[in-house]
């Protein structure tokens, strides 16, 4: 199969349509499909054909219009913009231009966009943690409508949103939905396969600690592990250099805030049970009362963020980057800790993302086999002490285009053009090879992802059990994701840095939260869907409720639990 990301042919194909005088259609199309998909696609030829057949006759109003649609850079946009948006292009006459920059920068833009109203793109692929966001302002087109409506004639017959495993996650409470998925990644379990099956490895845990050497279930195990690998001479099996038991990242960045909201919280058990998040009160600390209402993010209004379980969580992260952690990683971003452990010298990485599976497969690497399969697997993350079966116990995000109102309408037609078509069953297979970022079951279920699972350290066996719908983005507890996600890596890069304690920090995280809460509910632009604080009142009464917040456990060590991992395939397939 090609996996290349720069397909010379849908370039040259965009070079003529750039270029050439004649504009061909279908002709473009058929060609596309010979040189890019072939039979990487859910779709007979045929049925192919008929997605593009439609596309070129969808478009001829639009025929020469310049579009801008703007996205993260992450390989899966990468592929979007220089091969499928070209191929688009040449086949539909409708220039697309996008652009690839970092996610805060999305947001920002995004952000502007609702403010001035300024029409700064036609088309935003924007994580579905804004979903509370969207709902709550209603600034941006709900597709529920929109496919009904004015994006009728411009709607792909084949588009099949059940056929997208993330749909839940960008609908909000009344039942529309606001994006549609575009690229889809979890954050999971990393570790080194090899080094746990290694007999004098499983031999020497053992005899240390009494329990077998195998996926930690809980952070006590992680913990173990951690303090096992770090610093152990692994020559018995060809490392070379400094082995580490953990990685992470801690640089007072926008991405150190992702990384304990997405799911840093939840798992250490600080919200309440409830899918796809926790309810009345979520992974940010965040309380909604029964209209969906933010009531406090203070322990004091009945939120969670300043909670015993969140002091945990801070407390146990920067231990671990202390003691088990590269030192260099304290520094490190997002984007700069996520390729270190495909160098070889990582045993295990609690929170790590599957967008970065695609980069740490590929030959030559350290963690890779010569007949191409990896030597690490992923497997669900361990959880907290204060974790509770039916709490949320990891991330997925799910990147989704989202047309915004202040977008005029012809503009926002063509984008949807645009969107259908680089999410189309006829495309679908194809990138998500390249990418590994899911969003489609037909996909997932492609015979080819059957024959490459092997080489995906349980990526596809993932995706296809049912502990895919235990991970989720953020719901829609909060009102304004740009405005309260950057007090996140302000605050906890406090705690990370020393200037402050866990408790200290996320003391004033969850004051300056409350304090946007309270800004929007007087201002009141979000109706009677926004926010309503509760009163103030003692810790002591919010801890005698039922579920979160959750008083502090005398004893925040557990017995350490670990699973084979071959087992726990077993029980997904």
């Amino acid at each position: 199969m090609n996996l290349s990301l720069k397909s010379t042919t849908a370039l040259a194909l965009a070079l003529a349509v750039a270029s050439g005088p004649a504009f061909a259609g279908m002709d473009e199309a058929r060609a596309f499909l010979d040189a890019e998909i072939g039979d990487m696609s859910s779709l007979t030829r045929a049925e192919q054909e008929a997605e593009m057949q439609f596309f070129v006759d969808a478009a001829a109003p639009y025929q020469d219009m310049e579009i801008k649609v703007v996205s993260e850079t992450i390989t899966t946009h990468e592929y979007e913009a220089q091969v499928l948006a070209p191929a688009f292009t040449a086949i539909t006459g409708i220039k697309v231009t996008h652009d690839l920059i970092g996610e805060g920068d999305v947001v920002e833009k995004l952000q502007t966009q609702m403010q001035s109203g300024e029409n700064i793109y036609d088309g935003y692929i924007n994580d579905s943690d804004l979903i509370g966001t969207h709902w709550r302002y209603q600034q941006v087109r709900n597709l529920t409508d929109w496919i009904e409506g004015e994006g009728a004639g411009v709607t792909l017959p084949t588009l099949d949103l059940d056929d997208f495993i993330g749909l839940s996650f960008t609908t909000g409470p009344d039942g529309k939905v606001y994006q549609l998925p575009t690229q889809q990644f979890a954050n999971l379990y990393w570790f080194r396969y090899d080094w746990f099956n290694d007999e004098k490895n499983k031999a020497d845990f053992q005899e240390k600690y009494g329990y077998e050497l195998g996926v930690p279930v809980n952070w006590s195990a992680y913990e173990d592990i951690a303090e096992f690998f770090t610093g152990r001479d692994l020559s018995h099996m060809g490392v070379d250099g400094e082995v580490f038991g953990n990685m992470d990242y801690g640089k007072k960045d926008p991405s150190l805030g992702w990384r304990y909201t997405d799911a840093w919280m939840s798992m250490a058990g600080m919200g309440d049970v409830g899918e796809p998040n926790g309810l009345p009160v979520d992974e940010w600390g965040i309380r909604v009362n029964e209209n969906s209402q933010p009531t406090g993010s203070c322990v004091a209004r009945g939120g969670a963020t300043n909670a015993p379980a969140a002091v945990y969580a801070v407390t146990k992260a920067i231990e671990w980057l202390e003691k088990y952690t590269p030192p260099a990683a304290a520094g490190m971003t997002f984007s700069e800790a996520g390729p270190i452990p495909a160098q070889g010298n990582i045993a295990q990485q609690m929170f790590w993302y599957t967008a970065f599976t695609a980069d740490t497969v590929k030959p030559g690497l350290p963690v890779m086999n010569e007949d191409g399969t990896p030597k690490w697997r992923m497997a669900p993350s361990p959880h907290g002490v204060y974790w509770k079966e039916g709490q949320k116990v990891g991330y997925q995000d799910a990147g989704s285009w989202t047309l915004m109102k202040s977008t005029p309408v012809d503009r926002a037609q063509a984008a949807w053009l645009y969107a259908q078509f680089v999410t189309s069953k006829t495309v679908d297979v194809k990138k998500s090879h390249v990418g590994l970022t899911f969003i489609r079951e037909s996909t997932v279920q492609h015979d080819s992802f059957t024959e490459r699972a092997d080489k995906l350290g349980g990526l596809v066996e993932f995706y296809r059990s049912p502990a895919r719908v235990q991970w989720s983005p953020t719901g829609t507890n909060v009102p304004d994701y740009p405005k309260l996600a950057q007090l996140w890596w302000q605050n906890i890069g406090d705690a990370m840095s020393g200037a402050k304690t866990p408790q200290e920090a996320l003391d004033a995280l969850c004051a300056d939260q409350e304090r946007v809460l309270e800004r929007l509910e007087r201002a009141g632009v979000q109706g009677d869907i926004g926010p309503k604080l509760n009163d103030e009142m003692d810790a002591e009464h919010w801890f005698a409720q039922p579920g979160a917040p959750y008083a502090k456990l005398d004893n925040e060590d557990e017995e350490p639990k670990t699973v084979s991992y071959d087992e726990l395939i077993a029980s997904w397939q």
